[in-house]
């Protein structure tokens, strides 16, 4: 006689764990992924304005347990390089050949003044000397980006990146909500706006931010002083694994090289290269304007990534006299170049 499938109940089937509830658990990460991707979507929508973008981003990683940290510290810089290369479509190469020129010479007085500065306070405050040398550079030339070139040359642990990237993106927020409407208070021109942006905002994307918050020019003239100013990676690097190589020497430790790389910011080529085609290629101003706009977009979506970043966590470790360090310089370089260009001791 055949033998008779037996078929599991109903309340067999209920209480089977593919048919059971999810895990709180699991159910909780999927709900902060979910949150998370609509809020990047939304944010790269063009629908959101900048320092919205930031303010969500910040909410959440302050309200949520972030699900993807490590994926969306990676997605934010390569969208940041891939968003300023875009937004060199939007732009003529003889104005950038311009500012540049007159921005190189400006920065280059600024990091140099920065530097020292900055070195100064860690020492007064007794702030460790890597983290010190982190959040100054950080400063000085193009927030962290800077860091994370410098971090492994120095061979800065784990604990001394993070508290000088928490540093220096909490005063990057800050700096996006914040110069606007002094900008607009002082009654700045465009190119003063975003001259002052270019020299006192450490990072690309809250210079960028901010300046295409208060119009088309500054954010030209942003982009292009602050691209100028990040240049100032490359030999800052190589001083600091020269010195870095004198000192092992020093020590007695010989076999010690520092080997890391000093990468060059190809992102910067690029877009000179994109406002090449956009000025001597009009007939594709259209298809231009529509890279230029989602260059703006990638921007916005980039501050909510680093929004994100940042959460209670993150301003613990920061601790009291490093924020205060990178609070100090970042007063001190902010004013003396709003001093400057509003004076017109300075200009572009």
């Amino acid at each position: 006689m055949p033998s008779t499938a037996v078929l599991p109940s109903e309340d067999t089937l209920a209480h089977s764990p593919a048919h059971s509830p999810a895990h709180p658990d699991a159910r909780k990460k999927f709900d902060s992924r979910t949150i998370f991707l609509l809020g990047l979507l939304t944010a790269g929508s063009g629908i959101v304005s900048p320092p919205v973008a930031l303010v969500g981003g910040i909410a959440f990683g302050f309200l949520i347990v972030h699900p993807l940290r490590s994926e969306s510290a990676k997605l934010a810089k390569l969208l940041l390089q891939a968003s300023v290369v875009a937004l060199g479509f939007g732009m003529n190469i003889q104005q950038v050949a311009h500012a540049g020129r007159s921005g190189f010479v400006y920065t280059a007085i600024s990091i140099a003044t920065a530097m020292l500065l900055g070195l100064l306070l860690g020492k007064l405050l007794r702030v460790g000397g890597k983290s010190s040398f982190l959040i100054t550079a950080g400063t000085a030339i193009c927030g962290g980006s800077a860091i994370a070139a410098i971090a492994p040359i120095t061979n800065a642990n784990e604990e001394e990146i993070s508290v000088s990237m928490g540093t220096v993106f909490l005063l990057n927020s800050v700096a996006l909500l914040l110069f606007p409407p002094v900008g607009h208070l002082l009654h700045l021109s465009q190119n003063q706006f975003g001259l002052w942006a270019a020299l006192a905002i450490h990072d690309t994307s809250s210079v960028v931010g901010a300046a295409a918050a208060y119009g088309a020019q500054a954010l030209s003239i942003g982009t292009t002083v602050k691209l100028a100013r990040a240049l100032w990676i490359v030999p800052v690097s190589l001083f600091t694994a020269a010195s870095m190589a004198r000192i092992a020497a020093h020590r007695g430790h010989a076999k010690s090289h520092h080997k890391a790389r000093v990468t060059f910011p190809w992102f910067i080529l690029f877009f000179c290269i994109a406002a090449a085609l956009s000025t001597y290629i009009p007939r594709l101003h259209p298809e231009f304007t529509a890279l230029n706009q989602l260059g703006k977009d990638g921007l916005t979506a980039t501050l909510f990534l680093i929004g994100t970043s940042l959460s209670k966590k993150t301003l613990r470790r920061v601790g009291i006299r490093p924020m205060v360090q990178g609070v100090a310089l970042w007063i001190i370089v902010g004013t003396a170049s709003l001093a400057a260009i509003y004076f017109h001791f300075i200009s572009i």
